[in-house]
């Protein structure tokens, strides 16, 4: 009974279980190769947030520079740029 179970659960492991494993897993890649539009809103959030963190650190930097100017600080103008979209607005 073991010499007949053993090569058809072979034959069904090269033949159907591990091309059905190939084959899973090539469409669930091609399924998530995108970007989500969750993933995409959170993206453009913390986009924001970075522009709003580095405004604040600039701010600083010219107070900083502005009470201690024998510290050699050279601050570069500020310059807010928020009006660059990361991604094409749909």
């Amino acid at each position: 009974m073991e010499s007949i179970i053993v090569p058809i659960g072979v034959c069904f492991m090269l033949f159907i279980g591990i091309p059905w494993l190939f084959l899973h897993y090539i469409t669930q890649w091609k399924k998530s190769s995108g970007i989500s539009a969750a993933d995409e809103q959170l993206i453009e959030e913390l986009y924001e947030s970075a522009c709003k963190l580095e405004e604040r650190l600039q701010t600083i930097e010219r107070i900083i520079a502005a009470e201690n100017p024998q510290s050699g600080v050279q601050v570069p103008p500020f310059e807010k740029d928020l009006s660059r979209p990361i991604f094409n607005e749909k």
